[in-house]
């Protein structure tokens, strides 16, 4: 089969011919019509991302069809429409990750390729709303905002949301669940075309972080937050705090602007704060995200689609920063 294959950090992905996987008990080889790529890929290609090997297939995100199926593995699913959870060995509890858990595409072979081996517990029905491309580009992206705004964040209905960094395929999902369930959500970028293209998803208003006074137009605009995503952490954290309602709580997932800054811890007791790690998602968290996008008949945003075989290239638009929503791969022959 064709794969696309990592040699050495730094290195073009190439599109190299590999050995097909073989199955073992329990678990499914699923042919790959479409595939997405995650901001984790890009730190993986260039050398920075924890127990990278080489050669890799990379790709955590996959939609296709079952081709064979590995004894143990229920008939149903052979031949049938699949989306896959990439959050492996979660573990049984449901606020944090066993420490054996993995994201397809490293260690394991990723989505990349032709065709993925998975265990058939991580199979899911493709939702009938979605294209190959819109089901391929929801999984990790989709399935850790999920969990930032609903499982941790507890937004509700009415609630004012703030989404730091609209723009990447993160803030776009964290977006359209806010809206979804009927919140008020405001926004930030650094760009002012993809503040109206939240606004055109459904944003209340958003500002340019690259602006001094950012803080204090989200403040007159808003009052202050019930619930603030934030996916970079570094200095502007700290007006986070200030931004935050009494009781609000503030979820991160990522640092791409440093560490956490120096904060007044007494602002945080005195307002009833909470300040919530979060990381990709449980098992209930997918089975919950895949029910609320066919609830609400929800379609990912989907930036641009390459060819698989064109996957540098659409690492590098990632690497840029320039797309809006996901960053899709269709294999070559479809």
């Amino acid at each position: 089969m064709k794969a696309i294959v990592l040699e050495a950090a730094g290195k073009p992905l190439v599109l190299k011919e590999v050995e097909k996987p073989n199955l073992g008990p329990d678990e499914a080889l699923v042919h790959i019509k479409a595939a997405a790529l995650n901001r984790r890929d890009y730190w993986i290609t260039i050398g920075k991302y924890a127990g990278i090997k080489y050669p890799s297939i990379l790709g955590s995100d996959g939609a296709g069809i079952v081709a064979e199926i590995g004894s143990g593995v229920d008939q149903k699913w052979l031949n049938s429409e699949v989306i896959i959870n990439p959050c492996h060995n979660w573990g049984p509890h449901e606020d944090y990750q066993n420490r054996d858990f993995t994201i397809l595409g490293l260690p394991e072979d990723g989505t990349l390729a032709e065709y993925v081996k998975v265990k058939a517990e991580y199979l899911y029905p493709k939702p009938p709303l979605l294209s190959w491309e819109q089901a391929a580009a929801l999984p990790l992206a989709g399935m850790t905002t999920y969990r930032a705004v609903f499982t941790k964040g507890k937004a509700q209905k009415g609630e004012k949301v703030l989404i730091t960094g609209v723009g990447g395929g993160t803030g776009a999902f964290a977006l359209q669940w806010a809206v979804a369930a009927d919140c008020q959500v405001f926004v930030t970028s650094g760009s002012g075309e993809k503040i109206e293209r939240a606004r055109q998803i459904g944003a209340c208003a958003g500002v340019n972080y690259k602006a001094q006074d950012w803080a204090d137009q989200l403040k007159q605009l808003a009052g202050g937050f019930d619930v603030i995503i934030d996916s970079a952490l570094g200095d502007g954290f700290e007006k986070l705090v200030d931004l935050a309602n009494p009781g609000g709580r503030i979820v991160f997932f990522g640092g791409t602007a440093g560490n956490l800054p120096p904060l007044n811890g007494r602002k945080i007791f005195w307002k009833q704060l909470q300040i919530l790690g979060t990381t990709m998602g449980s098992p209930e968290d997918f089975n919950s995200m895949l029910d609320f996008v066919n609830r609400h008949q929800i379609v990912p945003v989907v930036d641009e689609v390459f060819l698989l075989a064109d996957a540098d290239k659409a690492v590098h638009k990632m690497e840029n920063s320039t797309q809006f929503g996901k960053i899709v791969l269709r294999n070559n022959d479809e």
